[in-house]
């Protein structure tokens, strides 16, 4: 409005006659222009910064978000439904670091906006995993039955099995003093407990050894005997409240076999083919099997997943 009001001026002082002509009020009116154009330029320059900076503190913080979650998912055969979305989520990410570093801040907020959706998609997926291993009173349950699994074996003086799944391990022990540590694979929804066939969950609870199996299509296995008493009021529980199908059934055939413990199964437990050739030699039918989730209440997972 200024603009056009001094150039309107100075086209009205050109046309007065030469002697009579006084341009001090357009040079006014034009200096107040350029005053008013470098303010505008410098409050541009100013939000430009802004964008600039926003832009980039958003970008570093899904950054480490995305690594934060890349390493809870590596902790769960669950994750690999979230590490999908992380991928998305990265690959967006990436987009808009070139739209960004190319100034162009508008499609560079897009594609913050869509990698964050996929943010919030893998946190969602990986949600129930690690809400099961930071509460308190379920950790409490699995170490009652780990300290009650393990006291066994010190007054009878017997080997037993304790299966603990975030650490993929299984400890065997003798009189109450673990003997060996190994690597073991787990069902590909092993984080969670089963509670029917064709879930891919390993059981949690207190078992045996119902039977050891010499030829099995892993190597050599040892039966364990899911579903026990247990497992059956948990399926009832579980129909009752909807979580799985009326049509479900319970399962079984839930063993510690070979085959590598890098194996993701359908709910068994995975070793070396040398290490349950060694444990198969050592424990009879019989064994105590306690399979849990962790025995620490600051376990690796709860730790990752403090502030989630």
């Amino acid at each position: 409005m200024s603009l056009r009001k001094a150039k309107e001026d100075l086209i009205q002082e050109e046309s007065r006659f030469v002697w009579f002509q006084d341009y001090r009020l357009v040079q006014s009116e034009f200096r107040d222009v350029l005053k008013s154009g470098y303010a505008l330029y410098a409050e541009i320059l100013e939000q430009k910064k802004i964008k600039n900076e926003s832009i980039s503190k958003e970008m570093a913080f899904l950054k480490n978000r995305i690594e934060s979650l890349k390493g809870i998912t590596k902790m769960s055969n669950e994750g690999r439904l979230a590490r999908g979305f992380l991928i998305k989520a990265e690959m967006l990410l990436s987009e808009a670091t070139v739209r960004y570093n190319n100034g162009n801040y508008s499609a560079a907020e897009e594609n913050l906006k869509a990698s964050s959706e996929f943010i919030k998609k893998a946190k969602d997926t990986i949600r129930p995993i690690l809400s099961r291993y930071m509460d308190l009173g379920q950790i409490k349950k699995w170490r009652q039955m780990a300290d009650e699994t393990i006291a066994e074996s010190k007054s009878k003086g017997i080997h037993v099995i304790i299966v603990n799944k975030i650490e993929r391990t299984l400890v065997l022990y003798k009189n109450g003093v673990p003997s060996g540590t190994y690597d073991v694979g787990l069902g590909r929804n092993g984080s969670l407990d089963k509670l029917s066939d064709g879930d891919n969950s390993t059981p949690e609870g207190k078992y045996r050894i119902t039977k050891k199996i010499p030829n099995s299509r892993y190597h050599k296995a040892l039966l364990i005997n899911y579903p026990n008493e247990e497992d059956r009021r948990n399926f009832i529980r579980a129909k009752k409240k909807g979580l799985i199908p009326e049509s479900a059934r319970i399962g079984g055939l839930i063993e510690i076999h070979g085959g590598g413990k890098d194996s993701m199964t359908y709910g068994c437990i995975a070793m070396d083919n040398s290490m349950i050739d060694y444990i198969f030699s050592l424990v009879p039918v019989g064994t105590p099997v306690t399979i849990v989730g962790v025995v620490y209440y600051n376990n690796d997972l709860s730790s990752a997943g403090e502030g989630f």
